[in-house]
C-alpha cells in the first residue's frame, strides 16, 4: 500500500459513492426541514438559525457540491452505458470535466443565492 498512487478514475469512483451517501443524509435533513416548516414557530426558528450559522452554510455548500458532482458524474456514467467515452484519454478528460463543471455550478449557484440575499 505504500507505493500505491491514487488515480483520477479511482478517486472519482469513490467520491461518487461518498456523494451519494452524503446526498441521502441531506434528504433526511430536507425532511427535517419540511417537518419544521409544518410545525412552524419555535421549531422552524431554531432550524433556521442553525442553517444560517457558519456550520449550516458549510453543510448546505457541501450538499450543493455533492448534488452537482453526483449529477455530472452520473451523466458521465450514462454516456459510458451508451458506450461513449471509453478511450483512456476521454476517461480522464471527462473526469476533469466533471470536477470543473461541479465546482463551477456550485459557485454559480451560491453566487446567485448570495446576491439574492439568501
Amino acid at each position: 500500500m505504500q507505493i500505491y498512487r491514487p488515480q483520477l478514475t479511482s478517486v472519482l469512483s469513490i467520491t461518487h459513492r461518498a456523494s451519494g451517501v452524503w446526498l441521502a443524509l441531506g434528504a433526511f435533513a430536507l425532511v427535517g426541514w419540511l417537518i419544521a416548516v409544518v410545525q412552524g414557530g419555535h421549531t422552524y426558528a431554531t432550524l433556521e438559525s442553525l442553517m444560517g450559522s457558519w456550520i449550516g452554510h458549510v453543510l448546505l455548500f457541501s450538499w450543493t457540491l455533492a448534488l452537482f458532482y453526483h449529477l455530472c458524474n452520473g451523466i458521465r456514467h450514462l454516456a459510458w452505458d451508451l458506450d461513449y467515452g471509453f478511450e483512456l484519454r476521454n476517461i480522464y478528460l471527462s473526469g476533469w470535466c466533471v470536477v470543473m463543471t461541479s465546482v463551477l455550478l456550485t459557485g454559480a449557484t451560491w453566487a446567485i443565492a448570495l446576491s439574492m440575499g439568501a
